[in-house]
Order: structure tokens, then sequence, then C-alpha cells
């Protein structure tokens, strides 16, 4: 038997410019997990260049920042996350799974 789903996407703008979506989501959470943009970048298959262009468009269009940098090379440098980048990592999170949500119901409704 074939199911039919209604599915949604969810991203973030500021004045009409892309802040947040599913790939600088990914980026976000990898950099957390790794404590590196660079090892981030690897995982998502992409330069640090275009990495490190993301993570400052987001910051530029937020006014405060995502990341909180403590140099040292390759062994002792690290780079996190802000409590505010979290903070809108988890408020994505909600916002998601409310559209989730929305769109299932909705579809019920209306099929």
């Amino acid at each position: 038997m074939t199911t039919v789903q209604a599915r949604s996407k969810v991203w973030l703008e500021v004045d009409g410019q892309p802040l947040l979506g599913d790939g600088r989501e990914r980026l976000l959470r990898l950099v957390h997990e790794t404590g590196s943009i660079s090892a981030a970048a690897r995982a998502m298959g992409v330069s640090y260049r275009k990495a490190w262009t993301q993570l400052q468009c987001m910051e530029d269009l937020l006014t405060w920042p995502l990341l909180v940098r403590q140099k040292g090379g390759a062994q002792k440098g690290k780079t996190s996350l802000t409590p505010e980048a979290l903070e809108l990592l988890q408020q994505f999170d909600d916002l998601k799974q409310g559209v989730r949500e929305f769109v299932d119901a909705r579809y019920r409704e209306v099929f």
C-alpha cells in the first residue's frame, strides 16, 4: 500500500535574507558537537571557507555572536556556541515541531 504524507520546510529570514535553515542548522550543530568549524565543514562535505561564510552571514544578520572562539591552533583551539545560539537552535526545533504538527493535523482534515 502506498502511503501519502504531507511535508513542509521551515527556515528563518531577516529582511528577506536567509538566516537559518536545514544546512545552517546542521552546521551549527556540528560545530557544537565537534568544537571546530573545520571539522564541521569536513563532516558536511563543504569547504572551511563556505562554512565560515555561512556562520559570518548569520552573525551579521543577527548582530550578536553565535560562536565563542578559543585560539590555540589545531591542538588547543576550540569553537563553541554562545548561549544565544543554543537558544536559537532550541527555538528553531520548537518551531519546526509546531509546523509538523500543524501540517499533519491539516492533512488529516483535508484528506
